[in-house]
């Protein structure tokens, strides 16, 4: 396989599955060294604003992503119409890194919207038709 049969969906997928490392490292950056490691859960435990925040949005991202790939995956196997499929998981992708912006932001009510519209957006993938 090369990189050139990778549709747009694929690549989002990809993307997807990075969010949760950027948010980790989000609330990491300047704050874990290299003696957290031994204990990294206590560590994320301990932290309270933004970093518990961002830890708590990586948690969210890596639920999410099982259902996404599902999607994808299967709107790829039932022949779906690929412009649609790849506008929509673009729009998810989209929405997912607003949505951890806004989580580390504190904006609770509008990241909850985010993520709704996100969700809708990934069960619409399944319905993608030709």
């Amino acid at each position: 396989m090369s990189f050139s049969h990778l549709t747009l969906a694929y690549w989002c997928v990809l993307v997807a599955a990075a969010l949760p490392y950027v948010a980790a490292w989000l609330a990491k950056a300047g704050a874990f060294g290299l003696g957290d490691n031994d204990a990294p859960r206590e560590w994320a435990a301990r932290q309270s604003g933004w970093r518990a925040r961002a830890n708590a949005a990586q948690a969210n991202s890596f639920e999410g992503l099982p259902l996404f790939i599902g999607a994808v995956v299967a709107a790829h196997q039932f022949g779906a119409a690929q412009g649609r499929l790849d506008a929509l998981a673009l729009a998810y992708v989209l929405l997912r890194v607003v949505y951890i912006s806004l989580y580390v932001r504190g904006r609770g009510t509008l990241r909850s919207l985010v993520w709704g519209a996100a969700l809708l957006v990934n069960v619409a993938i399944f319905f993608v038709a030709r």
